[in-house]
């Protein structure tokens, strides 16, 4: 099935109901099983078998122009002057421009006057009247034949200067959403800009530049001060500063030495590095992102689900009405028929839903791509929506409200035991540990280099520590939690640890089931920028800040009392985080949750929007959450909720206007003011404000 998926990028798609019917037509190609169309992404995923020719020709009634997805060169720009839409929507204004110029000087039923609305009329709606006369023949009522019956109708009634002035107006209004949807899509273009398409790589002896398509896992990338990096990989040789803002937004650049991982889009800044590659072109950290920001762009937010609801009965009501308005006042209130087929061609015009099909989808594909250039990953409209809904956030503590790195800053001896002793044991047990307390243990080992004692009969015991056999004795290594439910343990060994936890400090004991031999006190820094962050969350109107961790309470409430949380919640396990993560949804709503992607991941999925920490190189982050902030840093969260909640702003103001200038212009109808000039300006209007409301969101920063 896979060999048979091709994936192209489209060019010339320039509305939503152009997709439609784009999809439909490749769907009629027999030797196709499967399309999937992604309109904000100009993307197209084929299964089955399909010449760019027969996709081309599906697509021919939009001019669409189909490239494969891997070709090397890019896509030719197109200039607005030279779209063949854009061209014969100015000749239609010219020849409008003449008419009204024979109108003024001989009179409206001229033939030179007729004749220059009438090549206005046909040059610059040619293309729509096609495809509107065919929808009518079939029955389908979009946009397009509500324009077509309206102009046909006024050429019919003679109002041939407002036919030629709707056709302008509505072929202008077709190009400037086609222009936005451009503008909103050069978020991905300038992402997929970012790695070079050749690299310098050397296998064995020999030093070669070949395309990245062709690098494979284990080459040597040979990089140059200046030069981008076209590869994911581990650098082997050199070090330098890498300026990492195409991926995680932070323009800081981040010193890398041996062993350290290098992204390909970074920037080299003044070393030379060898790098090996470990991952293929597709695989890299920059391809995920693409990716995924594609796929969110393609995911329809509920507002979005809302607009195309309405709008598959909007229109057919629209008919409804027009018709109404045209026939009902001529057979029973004794009308004039010309005026009041007129005011209900000037019905259809201003019920074309074009503002309101435009108003979600410009502002989701906007936001999602200033976010991805931000150094944020929003994997969908609806994420972006209930982020902008959220009132509480839950914080994991280790690596997300602190460096995640803690270090032994207190070793307590209880017995005859020496320091030395009490870590050769507490580091043969946690060695098989995966928890970052482990880790701290095993670099104090290193340091003071600890003699390696061999531990069997390894067991993890959740959430409260590990026990194995060393040196013949049965060792447990854990919280005091641990200890209390073993043996009795005397006040001073209790006040000792109450001391190092009010220090915001964690403690393990090392000892048997009979007797401590040890405190062991870990400390992890708190970021630097964690406190002005729950700051900014707070001044942004987050009602709740919570921390969920593992930690006693003494450690935890000195941690979140630095920070100013409004609430600690401790000694947690995982299970237990979730059940925390639900009240909070029950007492506020929407909820966030703001993890590393890796451990938490039942607290994650459960809250709203799940906001992964440390998206560069963590696979685990870019599955798991709905939201990645790429630099590990809180930096980008209020950055991300007001983002969000712009976006909504945005969305609703676009759906309100756009609907109230529809329903004040058909109330003209009733004094009987509304003509086919204020329908069309109405239609146009509406559809302008809305895309250049949506542009406001490209700005980089929202705040």
């Amino acid at each position: 099935m896979e060999e048979n998926k091709q994936v192209y990028r489209l060019q010339g798609l320039s509305c939503t109901n152009c997709a439609a019917k784009f999809e439909k037509n490749i769907r009629g190609i027999t030797s196709v099983e499967d399309v999937q169309l992604n309109f904000g992404a100009a993307k197209l995923t084929v299964q089955g078998l399909a010449t760019i020719e027969q996709l081309e020709k599906a697509g021919a009634f939009d001019g669409i122009k189909v490239y494969p997805e891997n070709r090397r060169e890019s896509v030719e720009k197109q200039s607005i002057w030279k779209k063949r839409e854009n061209i014969t929507t100015l000749i239609s204004l010219l020849f409008t421009a003449l008419g009204y110029i024979f109108f003024f000087v001989m009179d409206e039923s001229h033939p030179a006057t007729v004749g220059s609305f009438l090549g206005a009329i046909l040059i610059g709606g040619y293309s729509l009247f096609k495809v509107g006369l065919k929808n009518l023949a079939k029955l389908q009522f979009d946009m397009k034949t509500l324009m077509t019956i309206a102009i046909i109708g006024a050429a019919i009634i003679g109002e041939w200067a407002e036919g030629a002035v709707v056709v302008f107006l509505f072929a202008l209004s077709e190009a400037l959403e086609s222009y936005s949807m451009d503008k909103a899509r050069q978020s991905i273009k300038s992402l997929m800009d970012i790695a070079p398409k050749m690299a310098i790589i050397r296998r064995g002896n020999r030093t070669m530049e070949i395309d990245v398509e062709e690098v494979q896992i284990g080459d040597i990338l040979l990089i140059k001060p200046g030069q981008k990096i076209a590869m994911d990989g581990e650098v082997v040789k050199g070090q330098s500063s890498i300026n990492q803002a195409a991926i995680t937004g932070e323009s800081i650049p981040v010193h890398k030495t041996a062993g350290d991982e290098v992204f390909a889009g970074t920037m080299n800044e003044e070393g030379s590095l060898e790098v090996r590659v470990t991952k293929r072109v597709e695989d890299t950290t920059i391809a995920k992102i693409i990716h995924l920001v594609e796929e969110a762009q393609a995911e329809k937010a509920p507002s979005q689900q809302f607009v195309d609801r309405f709008a598959k009965y909007y229109t057919p009501a629209i008919m409804v009405i027009a018709l109404l308005v045209a026939i009902i006042p001529p057979l029973l209130f004794g009308g004039v028929w010309s005026e009041w087929i007129y005011s209900g061609l000037a019905v259809l015009v201003v019920g074309c839903p074009c503002a309101l099909v435009v108003s979600t989808p410009v502002a989701i594909v906007t936001a999602i791509g200033n976010a991805a250039r931000n150094g944020v990953l929003i994997k969908g409209g609806i994420y972006l929506e209930e982020t902008g809904q959220i009132k509480a956030i839950a914080f994991d503590k280790t690596g997300t409200l602190t460096e995640g790195k803690p270090e032994v800053t207190d070793i307590v001896l209880l017995t005859d035991k020496g320091e030395q002793e009490v870590l050769n044991i507490a580091q043969a047990i946690e060695q098989f540990s995966q928890h970052p307390l482990a880790s701290a243990i095993a670099r104090k080992a290193n340091r003071i280099h600890a003699e390696a004692y061999e531990a069997d009969g390894f067991t993890s015991i959740t959430g409260k520590g590990a026990m194995a056999t060393v040196l013949g004795i049965e060792y447990f290594i854990g919280s005091p939690i641990l200890f209390e439910g073993m043996l009795d343990m005397n006040n001073e060994v209790k006040e000792k640890i109450r001391y190092l936890q009010s220090e915001g400090k964690t403690v393990m004991l090392l000892g048997t089931e009979h007797n401590v031999d040890a405190l062991i006190a870990v400390a992890d820094q708190i970021r630097e920028s964690s406190k002005s962050i729950i700051q900014k969350l707070h001044e942004l109107g987050i009602k709740k800040t919570v921390m969920l961790t593992g930690d006693n309470k003494l450690t935890g409430n000195a941690i979140g009392l630095s920070l100013g949380l409004t609430e600690t919640k401790s000694e947690l396990l995982p299970e237990d985080k979730l059940l925390e993560i639900k009240k909070l949804a029950e007492k506020y709503g929407n909820v966030a949750m703001v993890g590393d992607g890796i451990n938490d991941a039942p607290a994650l999925a459960t809250a709203n929007v799940g906001i992964a920490m440390g998206g560069a190189g963590t696979d685990a982050a870019l599955e798991t959450a709905d939201i990645a902030l790429m630099a590990d840093d809180l930096e980008k969260l209020p950055f991300t909720i007001s983002l969000s909640r712009k976006t909504l702003s945005i969305i609703k103001e676009n759906i309100t206007f756009a609907l109230i200038l529809k329903i004040i212009a058909l109330l003209l109808v009733i004094p009987g003011w509304l003509t086919l000039w204020i329908a069309i300006f109405a239609d146009m209007g509406a559809t302008l404000i809305v895309v250049l409301n949506s542009m406001r969101l490209i700005k980089k920063d929202v705040l």
